[in-house]
């Protein structure tokens, strides 16, 4: 099923074929539902949303629209089960779709990439070519209607600009001219469109015009607003006139307010702000890469490789938040390496092969890229050695604590990476790899089930993180606290289930704006579905709940949780398409679920595999690596293993 709103509103069918949906009021409540973004929205609203005044039947006139949808949406669902698109929540109805299956959706996600990192340019323009006209176009003019088509179309123009500046910046944009152009015409008032047609405009050769566009802009705004351009517009035009700009955009770094840097400053102020977390972190991200593209366009290998070495920012989660810029990162410094060869600087050498190990993460490479990154993190460790500098050694410890998630059962080798890094960090005055070295061991502690050391190690990095202003601190050590409440919950005396399931959701909704969404996706249900199988409880089954990348070790378990005979088919076939867990902070806990399953399922062969796995590990607590949740001591889903592989 796929939605379509940026336009007219549509439905089509998995073939392609178009989906009737009733008159004006049914593709009404059908785009009110999308407007809600997964959310419930309750009968009342919808009720005052579709009609001025309500008439006295509105509410059964509503369900028998809703029912029209339900038929049209699924015209092959059996009667007595209950519908998986428009389904029914409490006092109302939600619309339960993946993101990518509903245009609008899929167009604000691929905006909040591309606002992360400059390599989702293409996406980009992709969702905004498939903008048909005004959002919602045959939806009456209602308030929520208007509503939404004025953000969106703000979203819309943002997203047209975005483009524009990240080509710009990468050195391109010549060919946005008639583009830009028109664009500004139908917008006039938008003072980032004229800087941004003027840049396009001298990046084809055209100087002369682009300056004639800022002067036109001057004299817009000064003759009908009353307002001088902003100093974005004069700084242009200065540089412009001065030839600061090169027509070709080297050795130039464009922040994404339009601002130039040069690619050291860049860098600097990237990593700045990646240890403020929230937006912060996220323009970071794409300020640095904008830096070090610059600095590969200078043809300078060392400056490349100071560049790109010099964000060397502690990473605790082996997931990247944004995998094309990390990866993007990682081959820049693959080349960077090969052109200064094996007898270049020793300290560049060793940045570099540390940013690899960094960045490559455990759970986002395959195939014989993680060997290529381990061996990078133990080069990047023995040059760091040799060179007796704490600074890079502790961020080399850092590639390597990373990189030492080869199989389950290492929580005591991490603990001892961590112990390092924190000793360094001490003796040397590095604060922020101190707060890293508490967090790894922190972490550690809490796969080895001792919460006393993991409270000690979570209260000593909160004061750290007090001075040296480090605010993602206390929403991990938030998340750590919820996970020791959940282990407590399993315990005679010990809080309730309920309560510990608060915990988790009160720290969910501080990570949510953290910046951090390759830790963040999919790790609140997986924190339920621990606390439901520490009490003995069936998996958590609400379709909203979004299980990221752990959704195919999950999903057996909620199958079998919705207690219907056919289920269990689809349970077994899941089970059977579940991959190897990948390398990271999360592998012990993918397998117990996967032996779990296994075991409700008699699958004998996937038991005695999941048996196999985590043998080296029966004496950590599974999910408890990262800190954040616990799904209970692995001997327990071992035992559980062994014995349904050796029944019979």
């Amino acid at each position: 099923m796929r939605i379509d709103v940026l336009g007219a509103v549509r439905a089509f069918r998995d073939d392609g074929g178009p989906v009737d949906l009733g008159g004006p009021r049914h593709r009404e409540v059908l785009a009110r539902l999308v407007a809600a973004e997964g959310r419930m929205v309750t009968t009342d609203t919808l009720v005052d949303d579709l009609w001025t005044s309500p008439p006295a039947r509105a509410v059964g006139a509503l369900r028998t629209f809703v029912a029209a949808l339900r038929r049209a949406l699924e015209p092959d669902r059996p009667p007595r089960d209950p519908p998986r698109i428009i389904v029914t929540e409490g006092s109302g109805y939600a619309l339960s779709l993946p993101r990518e299956d509903v245009d609008v959706h899929r167009f604000q996600d691929t905006l909040a990439r591309a606002r992360r990192s400059p390599e989702a340019v293409t996406d980009l323009g992709t969702v905004l070519a498939a903008w048909r006209g005004p959002a919602y176009a045959d939806v009456p003019d209602s308030g929520w209607a208007r509503r939404e088509r004025a953000r969106l179309e703000e979203l819309r123009l943002e997203g047209v600009e975005l483009r524009a500046r990240i080509l710009l910046d990468a050195g391109g944009g010549a060919d946005l001219v008639a583009e830009l152009g028109a664009h500004v015409a139908e917008h006039p008032w938008r003072e980032p469109a004229w800087g941004l047609l003027a840049r396009a405009l001298h990046r084809a050769g055209r100087q002369a015009d682009a300056l004639a566009t800022l002067r036109r802009a001057r004299a817009m705004l000064v003759d009908r607003l009353g307002l001088d351009p902003g100093a974005e517009l004069q700084r242009l035009e200065t540089d412009i006139l001065t030839g600061a700009v090169p027509p070709d955009g080297a050795r130039t770094a464009w922040t994404g307010a339009g601002v130039r840097l040069g690619p050291r400053t860049t860098v600097e102020l990237a990593r700045t702000l990646a240890l403020a977390g929230g937006d912060a972190l996220v323009q970071s991200r794409r300020d640095r890469l904008a830096a070090v593209q610059a600095a590969e366009r200078t043809g300078d290998l060392a400056l490349t490789a100071r560049i790109i070495g010099a964000y060397d920012v502690p990473a605790l989660w082996s997931r990247a938040d944004d995998p094309e810029q990390s990866r993007a990162v990682v081959e820049a410094a693959e080349r960077t390496l090969t052109g200064l060869g094996p007898d270049g600087p020793a300290d560049l050498r060793a940045r570099l092969l540390s940013v690899v190990a960094v960045e490559s993460r455990s759970a986002d490479l395959s195939g014989t890229e993680p060997k290529r990154a381990q061996l990078a993190a133990r080069q990047a460790e023995a040059l760091a050695r040799e060179l007796a500098d704490p600074a890079l050694l502790a961020f080399a410890l850092n590639g390597v604590f990373l990189q030492s998630f080869t199989r389950p059962g290492l929580a005591a080798v991490r603990d001892r990476i961590g112990a390092e890094i924190l000793d360094l960090a001490t003796r040397h005055e590095l604060p922020n790899f101190a707060v890293l070295g508490r967090l790894v061991r922190l972490q550690s502690a809490s796969a080895l089930g001792d919460l006393d050391t993991a409270t000690a190690h979570a209260e000593a990095a909160e004061q750290l993180a007090a001075t040296t202003e480090a605010p993602l601190v206390p929403v991990l050590t938030g998340w750590f606290r919820a996970r020791a409440m959940a282990a407590r919950s399993a315990e005679p005396g010990g809080p309730t289930a309920a309560t510990a399931a608060a915990h988790y959701r009160a720290a969910e909704d501080a990570l949510r704006t953290a910046g951090m969404p390759g830790l963040h996706r999919g790790l609140f249900p997986l924190a339920l579905l621990g606390l439901r199988l520490l009490h003995d409880r069936p998996a958590p089954t609400d379709p909203r709940l979004d299980w990221g990348p752990y959704r195919p070790w999950a999903r057996p378990l909620v199958l079998l949780a919705q207690a219907r005979e056919a289920r269990t088919g689809e349970a077994r076939a899941a089970l059977a398409a579940v991959p190897e867990p990948p390398r990271d902070h999360l592998q012990e806990a993918m397998w117990c679920l996967t032996a779990r399953a296994a075991v409700r399922l008699g699958e004998r062969g996937i038991a005695a595999r999941a048996a196999a796995a985590l043998r080296d590990a029966r004496a950590e607590h599974a999910g408890a690596a990262c800190g954040m949740l616990t799904l209970g001591p692995v001997a327990r889903y071992l035992a559980e293993a062994e014995a349904c592989a050796g029944a019979g």
